[in-house]
Parts: C-alpha cells; sequence; structure tokens
C-alpha cells in the first residue's frame, strides 16, 4: 500500500459510518416529517434529527476533524439556518418548493436552538468519548 493510500484508509473509515447513519437519521427524520401528526413531540424529534443530520454530515465532509470542531460547526450552522428562518425567506422559498423547508425551517422558533445545542453538545461528548477509547 503507497503513502497516499495509507492516508486516505482512516478519512474511509470515519466517513463510512457517518454516511451510514446520516442516511438513516434523514430517513427517519421523513418519516417523522410525513407520517406522524405535527405535535411538540414531533417537531422536538425532528429538531434533534436535524442536529444529528448537520453533526454526521460535517464529519462525512471533514472526517479528520477533531469532535469539538464538528461541534461548533455543527451547531453554527444550525444557529444559522433557525436565525436566517427571522427573515422569511425560508418560508417564501418553501412555499415555492416544499423540499426548502426540510433543509431551511419554515418560522423562528428559540426552543430549536436550545434543542440543536443540546443534541450537539450529546453528540460532541459521544464522539469525544469514542476518540479517545480508539486512542487508549
Amino acid at each position: 500500500m503507497g503513502e497516499t493510500e495509507g492516508m486516505l484508509a482512516p478519512a474511509i473509515r470515519r466517513r463510512m459510518p457517518a454516511a451510514a447513519l446520516l442516511a438513516a437519521v434523514v430517513v427517519v427524520g421523513l418519516v417523522v416529517h410525513a407520517a406522524l401528526p405535527d405535535t411538540a413531540v414531533t417537531d422536538i424529534t425532528g429538531d434533534v434529527l436535524y442536529a444529528a443530520a448537520a453533526y454526521l454530515a460535517v464529519v462525512l465532509i471533514a472526517p479528520g476533524l477533531p469532535p469539538l470542531a464538528v461541534g461548533g460547526i455543527a451547531a453554527a450552522w444550525c444557529v444559522a439556518v433557525e436565525l436566517f428562518q427571522l427573515t422569511s425567506l425560508p418560508l417564501a422559498w418553501g412555499a415555492r418548493f416544499a423540499p426548502v423547508m426540510l433543509l431551511l425551517g419554515t418560522v423562528f422558533d428559540p426552543r430549536d436552538i436550545v434543542v440543536y445545542v443540546v443534541t450537539i453538545v450529546v453528540l460532541t461528548g459521544v464522539h469525544l468519548v469514542r476518540a479517545r477509547s480508539r486512542r487508549a
């Protein structure tokens, strides 16, 4: 195995589980969105899944980043998207093309920010523990 192949292997090993988990989270999120009634529980569940998807997307895109950086980027994305909803643009765009609502949401809800941040803190903690256990 060449030097380049040896360097790619760890990134691929991190990307494969992230891709599989991301796909599962997206499927579950679509089921929650499409098949379950719109309640506070399903809204919070959707927020948890959205934050998890953001976290996993960062791992997939940049598998070498340390967990704290992944968490920071994912949290920044989620908060930025939620704040962007204050402009009403996601709602308007979603009215024209419904899938936009799945990515950008519709209306601002401060509870969403809390759920995103708590979810990402938990995921970052799990990621940190796993990373330390692999080094030990």
